[in-house]
């Protein structure tokens, strides 16, 4: 194989790159990084007042329950009791990592702020997750759905919130907050939220009675509603995926684009009897999760005013005048902290999306956070993280760089030979080809062992982008946010200088041209960085700076000392 040969291919393996990982964004739910295609543009929700999110499947629940088609929308009256029963107000409620606020139509969570992570675009305040404004649409309802359509208490029924305190106290580990709905077709609904100190999850009991004189069979609808847009501030420069997501034991994490539900392209699971549904987006989620053994219908759909909703009817059994039946359900909305994910329902760990990968990133975010137990700052521990990688895979890239080492210390025979039959193709071929069998050399010697390593560092990439620990973790200096770019750019300066340095470092291509063009990609490739988080900047640093070193040593101890083969623009 010729030098042009091996150029081209090396050429062809860096676009191959690039354009695998296109392929790979949008395998997983993402926009491309590098080739954008036009996205769907989603229309602003309108003021809360305008709209009231509403969504249930029209099909029938499965095993003949009694029809369902929808629960009460905009300006719908069943359900809701004379004016004079209660009135529309928001509660709020304040625990040590988060404020809430409830809203008496339904008793549903119609705002989330996390006192702990702040908000990046006013760091005075903290993050908004849910919420129902005029910017954003995103809320967590819940309510009942009667055989046939008939009138149950639904997330539009006016309630009445019982009297209580609505602040945790000093010593005081969780509190609750209760409403009561009237009497609506002979049910009476009775939600109970109690959170913790500390906790991002929240218990929620739903008490049905049934007050009338018939027995009544209902259906429990849990739901997330949210509207299409991207979270305020994702960068343009590489995606994450938002939207609605199912975990069942049969399919395990299915998530679904908003445009594939504007499509009617959605193929998930329908039927479970386990498993949560979820709103996701970049470092935060929301979930409600029912307990194993329940059957339940799952559901996403679009509703009104480019709204979208993903959620579970759980049929009950029959209610006999004068029975009560209580349902207890969690919920969810939080920042995806990896262990804590784990600890609440199987598979939520997985609302933090690690993509095809996830099989080897998990391992590597357990590495990370055991190297943060012991060193308790997260740049230090990227930094330590890539030294064990490289330690890890020491004789992997040993024999890549030896193959490169060998490859530099015959160019000057390849380059003289060429010149000396360069009207003579076919016997430059089998000239060069006589000198690598007698040096011993494998032009693609190099290439295999760094290829092995390229998707563990995909990995690694996705670890950093994806851990909500980043968010807001200073590492020296100048660098107080992980998660964000370097406000002065000295880390893309950096490693856009070693990205440029390992690469003068390689064996030069003998034709000028082609040495050119690898020059491209490396630097491309830099000034991307310079808009990445701090964080993966970090990492590539410190993965170059590394890889530098030790190719440096191969080289010296193979008796090729280490030249720069820098390009001639003319």
């Amino acid at each position: 194989m010729n030098d042009i040969r091996r150029t081209v291919l090396w050429v062809i393996f860096g676009f191959s790159m690039v354009l695998l990982w296109d392929q790979w964004q949008v395998y997983n739910g993402q926009k491309p990084t590098f080739f954008p295609s036009a996205s769907q543009t989603v229309k602003a929700p309108a003021a809360a007042s305008e709209s009231a999110p509403a969504a249930v499947p029209s099909a029938v629940p499965a095993g003949g329950a009694a029809a369902v088609s929808a629960v009460p929308g905009v300006g719908a009256a069943a359900g809701t009791p004379p004016a004079d029963a209660a009135r529309k107000e928001r509660l709020v409620v304040n625990t040590d990592v988060l404020n809430l606020s409830f809203d008496t139509e339904g008793g549903s969570l119609v705002r989330s702020v996390f006192t702990k992570y702040a908000d990046l675009t006013d760091r005075s305040n903290g993050f908004v997750l849910l919420d129902e404004s005029r910017e954003r649409v995103y809320v967590a309802q819940s309510g009942l759905i009667g055989p046939s359509g008939s009138a149950l208490p639904t997330h539009k029924t006016l309630m009445t919130a019982v009297a209580g305190p609505r602040s945790l106290k000093d010593g005081q580990n969780e509190l609750e907050i209760k409403f009561e709905s009237p009497d609506v077709g002979g049910v009476k609904l009775v939600k109970t939220y109690t959170v913790k100190r500390g906790a991002y999850d929240i218990a929620v009991r739903h008490d049905i009675i049934n007050t009338g004189t018939v027995a009544v069979t209902p259906q429990l609808y849990l739901q997330l509603v949210r509207d299409g847009n991207k979270p305020a501030g994702e960068s343009s420069f590489y995606s994450t995926f938002t939207g609605p997501a199912i975990y069942t034991d049969a399919k395990k994490y299915q998530k679904v684009e908003f445009a594939d539900i504007e499509k009617n392209k959605v193929d998930a699971e329908k039927q479970a009897s386990n498993g949560y549904v979820a709103m996701v987006q970049h470092y935060f989620a929301s979930a409600w999760i029912l307990a194993d053994g329940f059957k339940r219908d799952l559901f996403l759909r679009k509703v009104d005013n480019n709204l979208y909703a993903v959620g579970m009817i759980a049929p009950l059994e029959a209610l006999a005048p004068g029975a009560s039946k209580s349902v207890e359900t969690r919920l969810f909305v939080g920042p995806q902290e990896e262990k804590v994910l784990e600890a609440l329902a199987p598979g939520l760990e997985l609302v933090k999306d690690y993509g095809w990968l996830t099989i080897l990133a998990k391992p590597l975010y357990w590495l990370l956070d055991k190297l943060h137990g012991f060193i308790h700052n997260w740049g230090w521990s990227i930094v330590a993280l890539v030294l064990l990688l490289k330690i890890a895979f020491y004789w992997l890239n040993a024999k890549a760089y030896a193959s490169m080492a060998k490859m530099k210390a015959v160019n000057p025979k390849i380059m003289e030979m060429r010149e000396r039959l360069k009207d003579k193709p076919q016997e430059m071929q089998m000239a060069m080809m006589k000198i690598y069998k007698e040096e011993k050399v494998n032009p693609m010697g190099g290439c295999f062992p760094i290829m092995v390593q390229i998707p563990v560092f995909i990995a690694l990439y996705w670890v950093l982008l994806s851990s909500v620990e980043m968010r807001n973790a200073p590492w020296v200096l100048w660098i107080h946010d992980l998660s964000a770019p370097d406000p002065f750019f000295i880390l893309p300066v950096v490693m856009a200088l070693t990205t440029l340095l390992q690469t003068a470092l390689n064996p030069a291509p003998p034709d000028p041209m082609q040495a050119k063009l690898m020059w491209f990609m490396p630097l491309i490739f830099s000034v991307m960085f310079f808009f990445f988080p701090a964080g993966l900047v970090l990492y590539w640093i410190t993965n170059n700076i590394l890889s530098i070193a030790q190719q440096w040593m191969i080289n010296t101890r193979m008796g090729v000392p280490p030249q720069f083969n820098l390009p001639k623009f003319k």
